[in-house]
């Protein structure tokens, strides 16, 4: 019975252990989590939107009540760079200098007389996030990780005279989540992030407006904050 017991262990150890060593890979560039600082560049794709809910505002003089929606979203292009510090064996911080080129497609519409008018809304973010990056234990050549943290923007085109204008500073939270791939030479991290701005945008002193008629599209909208969705593959 116990020849039989050794027999029977002997063999799940084997079976155990060869298992395991299929599992385990050769790891590319198993140092390079030990760097204290380290830089990067990345590219991208994004998905920008104006919130701007309706103030319900009714034009005293005409009589007209306008409401704007953001209809259309086109996708925008995302490049940048990488500066992170180590801070321990999961926690990194990082600076992400990064611009953001897109544009927004903005309907008004008179809800008495269907009149429409439209505005296309072109943008190019200047942004510095400021990240927390949290990482899960190295398993072959991948490691997962969360994010968080905060980012400024300023905006370079935001254009005065238009029926909405935008101020051009906005501040914001951020959440995400990526993957390192460590490849033989670099290492690869896709990662999408979520950007939520918290600052009101919407620039309601139109004093330099030459067409004083377009004040009511401004009255129109309550406030006007920025969201994006991030796609964005980092090398490393």
């Amino acid at each position: 019975m116990l020849k039989k017991l050794f027999s029977i262990s002997l063999l799940l150890t084997i079976v155990t252990s060869s298992l395991a060593q299929q599992n385990q890979k050769v790891q590319n560039k198993p140092y390079i989590d030990l760097r204290p600082f380290h830089y990067g560049f990345s590219f991208g794709l994004h998905q920008q939107s104006i919130i701007m809910p309706n103030s319900g505002y009714i034009d005293p003089e005409t009589g007209q009540q306008w409401w704007v929606t953001n209809d259309n979203f086109s996708p925008g292009f995302t490049v940048g760079l990488i500066g992170e510090w180590r801070i321990n064996s999961y926690l990194a911080m990082r600076v992400l200098p990064t611009m953001h080129f897109a544009s927004n497609h903005l309907v008004f519409r008179e809800q008495t007389t269907g009149l429409t008018e439209f505005q296309d809304m072109k943008s190019t973010y200047i942004s510095v996030p400021l990240d927390f990056k949290l990482a899960a234990p190295r398993h072959n050549n991948y490691r997962p990780y969360v994010l968080a943290g905060m980012n400024a923007s300023y905006n370079l085109t935001t254009k005065d005279q238009a029926n909405i204008a935008t101020k051009p500073l906005s501040l914001g939270l951020e959440v995400g989540l990526g993957c390192d791939y460590y490849l033989p030479f670099f290492k690869f991290c896709p990662e999408l992030k979520f950007c939520f701005g918290f600052t009101d945008v919407l620039k309601t002193n139109r004093s330099n407006l030459n067409d004083k008629s377009k004040e009511h599209f401004t009255k129109a909208v309550k406030s006007a904050k920025t969201a994006m969705v991030v796609l964005t593959f980092h090398f490393e």
